[in-house]
């Protein structure tokens, strides 16, 4: 019987436990799910960052530890946790996403928030074509792709980047510090869906904000620290930057008494762009919980040396 210990929470127990259950039994694993184990008898390890189980070291028999974030950021640097680590590439996660970015570039593609908040007088100003409108993503991974795959089907003119060369897709795809200056001076609405790691880290700092055009958009959905609060707060007072729409914090809840809360130009969301869902996500553990036990290679599994 292969032992699969849920280490993400009690709170997530409930929420978890049936599907995990289904999809193990749907995959014809014999897996027992529990909440408590001996270490040396755990195979697996269903696990978020939030956990109390940060010793990895006792569970020498672990053959994969499965994150249900997409975010690795706060369990990858654990030098104890020498086990194959992937993180979460949810079907459900995505499709959040990918709705809540097209959702928010359409909101400032049309110039919705005047007419939302009542704008008075009868200002006809009709919004450009998509077609016409420079959508670029930071970020290039399942997310980013999934995210460019969506606004190109609506007419939007789509670029992105990424820290390394991207191949084969249907659209500019630019990399390395150069293609980044360059990205960012081709675009009209911005969005960050980057990994946090020491080389995203205040990614979007004053120089780089300075580059985009004047009055372009950033919406953020990916990590707080991909962007200088100090700096994008400038850039808004300065007006050089139309709206900033903030879903990712460096500290969460965001602080009532944070600047974004109260900025004119700032919208924030809490954190609600994208979750796991245990009804995909179980999926997702089931299949690498298979690969992990047959030797397979496994699904999204984090390269150390780059943090993801």
């Amino acid at each position: 019987m292969t032992v699969v210990l849920f280490a993400a929470g009690a709170a997530l127990w409930p929420e978890y436990e049936a599907p995990l259950r289904a999809a193990f039994a749907k995959a014809g694993l014999a897996a027992d799910l529990v909440t408590e184990a001996a270490p040396e008898t755990v195979d697996c390890i269903v696990y978020a960052p939030s956990s109390p189980l940060q010793d990895f070291a006792p569970f020498t028999t672990c053959r994969l530890v499965q994150n249900l974030w997409a975010g690795v950021e706060r369990i990858v640097g654990n030098t104890t946790l020498t086990q194959p680590l992937c993180r979460m590439v949810d079907p459900g996660l995505t499709e959040g996403m990918v709705e809540y970015v097209v959702g928010h570039v359409l909101r400032h593609h049309l110039g919705m928030d005047k007419f939302i908040h009542g704008a008075p007088g009868w200002d006809q100003v009709v919004p450009p074509l998509a077609r016409e409108r420079r959508v670029t993503l930071l970020g290039l991974g399942a997310l980013g792709l999934a995210c460019a795959t969506a606004l190109r089907a609506l007419n939007f003119q789509v670029e992105g980047w990424s820290r390394t060369a991207k191949t084969g897709l249907p659209f500019p795809a630019h990399h390395g510090e150069a293609g980044l200056d360059t990205a960012l001076r081709r675009t009209d609405i911005l969005v960050t869906l980057l990994p946090r790691t020491p080389e995203t880290e205040n990614l979007m700092n004053a120089r780089r904000i300075a580059l985009l055009p004047p009055g372009a958009v950033i919406i953020n959905p990916g990590r707080g620290a991909l962007i200088d609060d100090d700096a994008l707060l400038a850039a808004l007072d300065a007006g050089a930057v139309g709206h900033a729409t903030l879903d990712v914090f460096r500290q969460e809840p965001l602080p009532a008494d944070h600047p974004y809360r109260h900025h004119p130009r700032v919208t924030v969301t809490p954190h609600i762009a994208a979750d796991t869902r245990a009804s995909t996500a179980a999926q997702v553990v089931a299949e690498n919980l298979r690969r992990a036990l047959a030797g397979e290679p496994l699904l999204h599994q984090v390269d150390r040396s780059r943090g993801y």
